[in-house]
């Protein structure tokens, strides 16, 4: 057994808690997350309003996969999807398209 395989076993426990915590927690987490995005943004004076919102945008999805809101994938869903890995509007995502590895087909 690696360290990981061990780092993983100490920490099954640990997951379990902090997704209960966040499925209890979970709208004081949300605003506390809209809260510090508000005076951050407030005290850049909005010049970094895109990245503020997509930051605090991403770490709401992030909580919501902790909390396993997004369905039985568990974070898996496809483009568009809860917990795809899809591009959403104003986080400059790439929409789930992956380009295929090697050199480009030819015609």
């Amino acid at each position: 057994m690696g360290l990981l395989d061990n780092l993983k076993g100490k920490l099954g426990p640990a997951k379990g808690k902090v997704s209960g915590l966040a499925q209890q927690h979970g709208g004081k987490i949300q605003h506390g997350i809209d809260k510090a995005a508000k005076a951050v943004d407030e005290r850049t004076k909005g010049k970094y309003s895109k990245g503020i919102q997509s930051g605090s945008g991403k770490a709401k999805e992030a909580m919501d996969r902790l909390a396993h809101k997004d369905g039985p994938q568990g974070g898996t869903g496809g483009p568009g999807e809860p917990g795809g890995t899809g591009g959403t509007s104003g986080t400059g995502g790439t929409g789930g398209t992956t380009p295929p590895a090697g050199p480009p087909p030819t015609s």
